[in-house]
C-alpha cells in the first residue's frame, strides 16, 4: 500500500485527541513511506494531518475543487495540489491516487466518501482496504449500526466486514495492509431481488 486517501473534518472538532490522532496519522504515514491523499485543506484536521506528514519528510497530494479552495484555505505547501471543478472530480481523484481508504473523524463530506467508497467496494469496483480511524469512541455508534444492517439481512455480513476500524493509526494501518479481499460472485442473488 503506497498511497491512502484520508477523509476527515475542515475543522478540528472539540476533542484535542482528533487533532492528535491526525497529526500521529500524519506522522505514521511519512515513517511508513505512504503517501498521503487527502482533501487539499490547510485547516482543522485536514491541516493537522498534511502539516504532520510534511513535517515528517512524507508525500501529501491534496484534491480540493475551485469552489472551496477559499473556505478550506488550500494547502499551498502540499507535494501536489490538485485544484478540480467538482466535488465528483475529487472523489474520483482521491480514488484513483489511493490504494486504501481511511475515515478520521469528520461530518457528512467525510461519511459520505466512506460510504462511496464501501459502496464500491461492495460492487466490486475495487478491492482496496477501507478503515476508520476510531478516535475516543468516534465512529462507536456507526459501527453499531452497520452492525444492526447486517443482523436484519439488509447489508451482507461479508461487506460489513470490508470496514476495518482501530483506535491507533498503526493498528489500523497495520489491519488494512492484512486485509484480504472478499471474494463474491455476486452481492445480489436471485432470491434478494
Amino acid at each position: 500500500m503506497k498511497s491512502v486517501a484520508v477523509y476527515c473534518g475542515a475543522n478540528s472538532g472539540t476533542n484535542e485527541s482528533f487533532t492528535l490522532q491526525a497529526r500521529v496519522m500524519g506522522q505514521t504515514l511519512a515513517e511508513r513511506g505512504i503517501t498521503l491523499v487527502y482533501g487539499g485543506g490547510r485547516v482543522g484536521l485536514m491541516g493537522a494531518i498534511a502539516d504532520s506528514a510534511l513535517a515528517h519528510g512524507g508525500q501529501v497530494i491534496g484534491v480540493i475543487p475551485d469552489f472551496l479552495v477559499a473556505k478550506e484555505v488550500e494547502h499551498r505547501g502540499v507535494t501536489e495540489l490538485h485544484i478540480v471543478k467538482s466535488m465528483h472530480e475529487r472523489k474520483l481523484m482521491m480514488a484513483d491516487l489511493a490504494e486504501g481508504f481511511v475515515a478520521m473523524p469528520g461530518g457528512y463530506g467525510t461519511l459520505e466518501e466512506l460510504f462511496e467508497v464501501l459502496t464500491w467496494g461492495q460492487l466490486g469496483l475495487h478491492q482496496k482496504p477501507i478503515g476508520v480511524l476510531n478516535v475516543a469512541g468516534y465512529y462507536d455508534h456507526l459501527l453499531r449500526a452497520l452492525d444492526h444492517m447486517a443482523d436484519e439481512a439488509l447489508l451482507r455480513r461479508e461487506n460489513r466486514n470490508q470496514l476495518l476500524s482501530h483506535p491507533t493509526p498503526h493498528g489500523l494501518l497495520d489491519a488494512m495492509l492484512a486485509y484480504q479481499p472478499i471474494a463474491l460472485e455476486k452481492w445480489l442473488t436471485p432470491r434478494t431481488t
